[in-house]
């Protein structure tokens, strides 16, 4: 059975947010259309479903690396920050925005606290990612034969 592993990350990813975008667990908060994303950068993203695309994201990476904390998560959605003349420098990414993605997949019941290691699967998000991974591999290697080695 295939899993999350065995799917390109871009492609598992976009349909994830189209599946999250129809549940009504997870919405953006009123503050997400004016929020940059961290420090460091300069403008609010450009595409109208980020906020799917960054909970598909979190729920992907808690799927390989969880149990994950906010802190970590900060890091992995932080980037150099741009200062000028001077050298740039490492910024974390947002924290309000991990924690709300969080809040509402837990809401969801993916994901579920375990104790101060972070967030971790729970036995439901783990089979939806399963069943998704699976129905993800029929289609691609239907229209892209090649994938049948990925």
């Amino acid at each position: 059975m295939p899993t999350a592993y065995d799917i390109p990350p871009s492609v598992l990813i976009r349909r994830l947010a189209q599946d999250l975008e129809a549940r009504e667990e997870i919405s953006p908060p009123e503050w997400a259309a004016f929020v940059k994303t961290g420090a460091h950068r300069e403008r609010a993203p450009d595409n109208p479903d980020w906020w799917y695309m960054r909970c598909a994201s979190i729920l992907r990476k808690i799927y390989l690396r969880g149990p994950i904390g906010t802190e970590r998560l900060r890091i992995e959605y932080g980037g150099k920050k741009r200062r000028g003349v001077r050298p740039s420098k490492f910024q974390k990414g947002s924290g309000a925005i991990v924690r709300t993605v969080l809040q509402q997949l837990e809401r969801a019941g993916f994901v579920k606290k375990r104790g101060n290691k972070g967030r971790e699967m729970t036995d439901i998000g783990r089979s939806y990612m399963d069943k998704l991974s699976t129905a993800l591999r029929k289609e691609l290697t239907k229209a892209i034969p090649e994938l049948e080695n990925y």
